[in-house]
């Protein structure tokens, strides 16, 4: 072998080398699967060197991992074997010290994410594995606090109230917000979210497990190209009911893709939002480049809902090819005076809903009913240019409505090839330029369609086969 031979084989050798990420087996490196050691010094330690290196995975295979917060860094996959849980402890005391997250739209120091990223690129989570955040200790406590703060007035719920005092101006922080979330400010527990990279770009969720989050899920914020593919998310209705456990929740972040995924929640399944009120317009970032297709929803508030966090604007949306069944709305858009922001250029096509317990469609920018008409300014929310077509649905106990605000009606909506079987037609009230065609709303008390305060409204080919008698079909 001549030395140019030999030089480039060498070369070979290296390249090669240099490319092939290290991959951890955690068992083999010391990770106890019997669910009561706590492993988390040993995940993060193995992190940070294989962040060091330039990047790896940590495989798990199939046993039980008991951890606190796990803090990803840049291009770390954590991999779960099919029968691999990683179990997150329950013990709060295990996401001390607080970080920055966006809790509700807000920027604060809290517990740490049960999953945690910060400025982080090429992170992935995957696997045929399970993801346990153990939520009921989390629940159980919001609860305690809640009726704490009815029926004795505390101040000091635990010895984690001390902390958010004194590392955030929470009072500044919510100056603008709803009268109720003010006057239990103070004495709230912020439970932290299961997921939540904060500023990465290129997260990757896909083919996991996760159940039992502390409160939203898959939360995340201010990030860049974002896939969640093949998800299933469960989080219990009642017997418990998780509080506030959304299923996904991008906040402020640019193209996301959410596909294939299985979501049954104790909250929201889907919902886009981009900062609360002033804090929201602060940081300015909407969340945009969205796109939802090919997933169930089963239990949850609502299937696909924007805001009320949504200060910093949600634009260009489409949702296609989805099922939601059982859940209480269906398409939910809500805000309220003081958030500010636009919702724009937002597509929903080829839906099928079923057993849908209160509204199918929800336009309301009314959502704090106590508030009062103001100048428009940049505290005032717009909902406008938004397109529903190719949707069925049955077994609804409201098609829906529209609210829109006296110095801002909804306007600019559209609804095509849209058949709806219901209890309650659909209530338009304060909105300009909306558009029925070729549309099939049925009741089963009064007209299908009322508007009151509107301008604008074409209705092409729309009709009722089960119109109720001496009422007309549109009032």
């Amino acid at each position: 072998m001549n030395l140019r031979t030999t030089l480039f084989v060498f070369l070979c050798f290296c390249a090669t080398t240099v490319l092939r990420a290290e991959r951890v087996d955690m068992l083999k490196a010391g990770a106890k699967a019997n669910g009561k050691t706590l492993n988390t010094k040993l995940i993060n330690s193995t992190i940070d060197r294989l962040n060091r290196g330039g990047g790896g995975t940590l495989f798990f295979p199939a046993g039980t991992y008991l951890t606190g917060s796990i803090h990803l860094k840049s291009n770390i996959t954590l991999e779960l074997e099919a029968g691999a849980t990683l179990l997150f402890s329950d013990n709060f005391d295990d996401y001390l010290p607080f970080v920055e997250v966006r809790h509700e739209g807000v920027m604060m120091k809290s517990f740490q994410p049960l999953i945690y990223a910060v400025d982080a690129e090429n992170i992935t989570i995957k696997g045929e594995g399970t993801l346990d955040g153990q939520g009921k200790k989390w629940w159980m406590e919001f609860f305690r606090v809640m009726i704490d703060l009815k029926d004795n007035g505390m101040r000091d719920i635990n010895k984690y109230q001390p902390m958010w005092d004194a590392q955030n101006d929470t009072t500044a922080i919510y100056a603008e917000t709803n009268k109720d979330y003010v006057s239990t400010l103070q004495r709230r527990f912020f439970r932290p979210p299961f997921i939540q990279p904060v500023r990465c770009k290129k997260v990757k969720i896909e083919g996991v497990k996760i159940v039992n989050s502390p409160f939203w899920t898959i939360n995340p914020a201010f990030c860049d190209n974002v896939t969640v593919h093949g998800v299933t998310i469960y989080n219990p209705s009642k017997d418990p009911k998780g509080p506030n456990t959304d299923g996904i929740n991008p906040s402020s972040c640019r193209n996301v893709r959410i596909s294939d995924c299985f979501i049954s929640v104790g909250d929201d399944c889907i919902t886009i939002k981009s900062g609360r009120d002033a804090d929201g317009r602060k940081y300015g970032k909407a969340c945009e480049n969205i796109t939802i297709t090919n997933c169930v929803m089963l239990s949850g508030h609502g299937g696909v809902v924007i805001g009320s966090e949504m200060s910093g604007g949600v634009r260009r949306v489409t949702i296609s090819n989805c099922v939601f069944d059982g859940t209480d709305s269906g398409i939910r858009l809500k805000s309220s005076r003081g958030r500010g922001g636009v919702v724009e250029e937002l597509r929903v096509d080829n839906i099928v809903m079923k057993n849908i317990q209160r509204n199918a469609f929800i336009f309301d920018l009314f959502y704090d009913k106590e508030s009062k008409v103001e100048p428009v300014s940049e505290r005032t929310p717009v909902f406008r240019n938004i397109h529903l077509s190719n949707i069925t649905g049955s077994d609804i106990k409201q098609i829906g409505y529209i609210k829109g605000i006296e110095e801002m009606p909804v306007q600019g909506l559209s609804f095509s090839n849209i058949n709806m079987k219901a209890e309650v037609g659909f209530i338009v009230d304060i909105a300009e330029d909306i558009r029925f065609d070729n549309v099939d709303f049925s009741s089963q008390t009064g007209s299908p369609w009322q508007f009151s305060k509107c301008k604008q409204i074409v209705l092409n080919n729309v009709r009722s086969k089960y119109p109720v008698n001496q009422h007309p079909i549109v009032t």
